[in-house]
């Protein structure tokens, strides 16, 4: 079964609106309560659902070999948009670290910006640590979205939330430095 070539383009595109969607609900659902459940339960789907098309577009482009440099290039900006949004909108509430948060940004968005100014002489993918640190990125935030405090009451929930954020945190930095080590040794081969 053939595939319209532009439709991992398309999902990818799709995530960017999305992100702003799950954005305005979680912050209109505000902190976790029992009187924003229903709001936070859409909030967190519908973040799941976005996180997921990352792999669904990802698979599709790899499978019928249509990955594209646009591919390559945007899929990372809206994954970084909508994780980006996500630990905004947490600190926001006052459920994640304002400095968590800070250093996760800086380096998706230093990383973005520097594959935006290379973009002419090449299209930096996305290696393989980084990769994984999405993965669990969204792992992480989906846990730190969903209101399983209910569940299983707010301590263990917040130590389990503590914890990811803890380990998204490490791997985040691990994987620039990861970025900017493999960098390094591309400009030195390219010379």
């Amino acid at each position: 079964m053939a595939i319209p070539r532009q439709l991992p383009n398309a999902i990818t595109v799709a995530r960017i609106p999305l992100a702003i969607v799950f954005l305005v609900i979680l912050l209109l659902a505000g902190p976790q309560g029992d009187a924003s459940l229903p709001a936070r339960w859409t909030a967190a789907v519908l973040f799941i659902v976005a996180i997921s098309t990352d792999w669904v577009d990802g698979y599709l482009a790899r499978r019928y070999d249509i990955v594209s440099d646009f591919g390559k290039l945007w899929d990372p900006i809206a994954d970084k948009l909508l994780t980006g949004l996500a630990f905004v909108g947490l600190a926001i509430l006052g459920e994640m670290a304002w400095w968590m948060v800070v250093v996760i940004l800086l380096r998706e968005w230093g990383i973005t910006a520097h594959r935006l100014v290379v973009a002419k002489e090449h299209v930096v993918a996305a290696a393989w640590m980084g990769k994984v640190k999405t993965a669990v990125q969204g792992v992480a935030l989906s846990w730190a979205l969903l209101p399983l405090h209910v569940l299983m009451g707010v301590a263990p929930w917040a130590l389990v939330t503590t914890v990811l954020m803890w380990v998204v945190v490490v791997l985040t930095i691990a994987s620039g430095i990861d970025y900017f080590i493999a960098q390094v040794r591309g400009a030195r081969v390219a010379r």
